[in-house]
């Protein structure tokens, strides 16, 4: 999980973006709309955050269309200390 973190997160562009959302889905559940308006962000680059981050299993969806939330994994949930060290090595560089 370490690994596939730094790559979604210093690896590849949008890796902020991707970080932001994370921390926010920590916090509580979201729709791709709320995110957008939080983060300031076109909702289809949140769209397509969301399609990466659910990919490598680290958001999932509730619900349908629209109102779809997403929330953490599980295993997600159980390595945020580790996503939070890898944010504070790229923020204090």
């Amino acid at each position: 999980m370490r690994r596939m973190l730094w790559y979604l997160i210093a690896g590849t562009r949008g890796g902020v973006n991707r970080a932001k959302i994370i921390n926010f889905l920590n916090q509580r559940p979201y729709n791709v709309n709320q995110l957008a308006e939080m983060l300031n962000v076109d909702y289809k680059t949140i769209r397509y955050h969301i399609d990466v981050l659910e990919e490598n299993e680290i958001v999932t969806p509730a619900g349908e269309k629209y109102g779809t939330m997403y929330f953490l994994t599980s295993k997600m949930e159980e390595n945020y200390q580790t996503f939070l060290e890898i944010w504070k090595e790229i923020v204090d560089k």
